[in-house]
């Protein structure tokens, strides 16, 4: 229903009619790109982890940086990976990683499960423009370095990877062992 109150409004909006309560089109495309952008952290493969969504909750909860018991570095590469690409954590620790971008593409590291992962990467070849911050991840410009801080909630494991357009297809991903 989102979606098509979505459409039906770009289209209004593409045809140069305001917006019923008067506000002009492109105030109510920027309210509309803000909803959207709302309604895909709700909904999308690259929001955050919410408690209670199984698929999610697998994957942990936004930590702070104060109660990070360790701090794992992360380099990524234009050859397309991770170093290291494989981590091992405790169940119920926050983990500070400070990722560094060693190549000359934008790159990002996008914590979830393989599944949602795999979405998001296809959304963004469809979407090669889109631009996106969310909690379980990281996008560094080359040369740059940033930061993420995530707490593993539950056992098993969470994967990881860049989903710039065509990073993800070329194996630029990883796994975080929680045991």
């Amino acid at each position: 229903m989102k979606h098509i109150l979505i459409a039906a409004a770009t289209i209004a909006l593409i045809s140069g009619a305001t917006a019923r309560d008067g506000v002009h089109p492109a105030t109510a495309s920027q309210a509309l790109s803000a909803k959207h952008q709302n309604d895909m952290r709700a909904s999308s493969p690259h929001g955050p982890a919410k408690t209670g969504q199984s698929t999610k909750a697998a994957v942990g909860i936004p930590g702070q940086s104060a109660d990070a018991t360790r701090t794992v570095n992360v380099d990524m590469t234009d050859a397309m990976r991770f170093n290291p690409s494989s981590i091992n954590v405790k169940k119920g620790e926050t983990v500070r990683f400070v990722v560094t971008n060693s190549g000359k593409l934008k790159h990002e590291m996008v914590l979830g499960s393989l599944n949602d992962l795999k979405k998001h990467a296809d959304m963004m070849r469809r979407n090669p423009e889109m631009e996106h911050a969310e909690e379980n991840m990281v996008s560094v410009e080359p040369g740059k370095s940033g930061e993420l801080t995530w707490k593993f909630t539950a056992s098993g494991k969470v994967d990881f990877a860049c989903l710039q357009p065509g990073h993800f297809e070329a194996g630029m991903k990883g796994k975080v062992a929680v045991k």
